[in-house]
């Protein structure tokens, strides 16, 4: 299934492949993609894949008059992940999906990602049930090929900010086209920015051989929508010589946390 550019999904070139509530395919084209601080090749786009995929097994396990919405994500990547991406960039990553345990009031989907066949990394999404709200904005159903936004920052709709210290920040603009069908700002968005500003924050001043993501965690909290004071922030916690650890939060307008996470990385 194709989605239209003016989803969050198109935007994202997010294609679905099989749906149900025993197991969920999908691709993203992950390749050739930089992190806009750094300008080295960035595998965030993969959470928005993983919260698509892992979000849509446990979509369709809910009940009658049921909504479900992100709780947690967590990803653990290959240690050679950005070269197998790297090596074919034409080829999407695709995600396996399958429910994890009981459904419960929180279930949780196992996902495995793949480039060419190879594994690339595993993840898990947990949901949680909420009464399903009495209006839901509906996406347009115009699935037309047209071509994606070049940078990722044009497909994400954030903006490098200057933050006057060693904390990176990257401002979520308020933009219609990346938000959910419940109006916010869609999980798979935050979630990649998250990585992103993490992600620089471990690679300041490491160049010459930067960190690589290995894992990254996250904890959606509260709703998070676009604004002009909306941004992610990402703060080394560690960076060693041979591993890193670093923060990231989604602030709203409002000053409030909407999403944390922690990511640890390599060189």
């Amino acid at each position: 299934m194709h989605y239209p550019l003016s989803t969050p999904l198109g935007r994202m070139g997010v294609e679905t492949q099989i749906e149900g509530p025993d197991r969920c395919v999908a691709s993203i084209p992950a390749g050739g993609l930089l992190n806009p601080f750094t300008g080295a090749p960035t595998l965030a786009p993969v959470a928005m894949l993983i919260d698509h995929v892992g979000g849509l097994v446990n979509h369709h396990r809910r009940g009658p008059d049921e909504w479900t919405v992100s709780s947690e994500l967590a990803v653990e990547f290959a240690p050679n992940a950005v070269e197998l991406v790297s090596v074919a960039p034409q080829l999407p990553v695709v995600a396996t999906g399958r429910p994890f345990g009981p459904t419960g009031a929180a279930p949780l989907a196992l996902c495995e990602l793949t480039h060419a066949g190879q594994l690339l990394a595993t993840a898990t999404v947990r949901s949680f049930h909420i009464t399903a709200p009495g209006h839901l904005i509906e996406w347009p159903t115009d699935s037309a090929d047209a071509a994606l936004p070049a940078t990722l920052t044009e497909r994400m709709a954030v903006q490098v900010a200057e933050s006057g210290g060693t904390t990176k920040v990257l401002r979520q603009l308020s933009d219609p086209v990346i938000n959910n069908s419940l109006g916010i700002v869609h999980g798979g968005m935050s979630a990649a920015a998250l990585e992103l500003v993490a992600s620089a924050a471990v690679n300041e001043g490491q160049e010459a051989s930067p960190m690589r993501t290995g894992s990254l965690r996250i904890n959606f909290l509260r709703q998070f929508r676009g604004g002009d004071e909306s941004r992610y922030e990402g703060k080394a916690v560690r960076v060693g010589r041979s591993t890193a650890v670093a923060d990231a939060s989604a602030v709203g307008d409002d000053g409030k946390i909407a999403l944390l996470a922690r990511l640890t990385a390599y060189r």
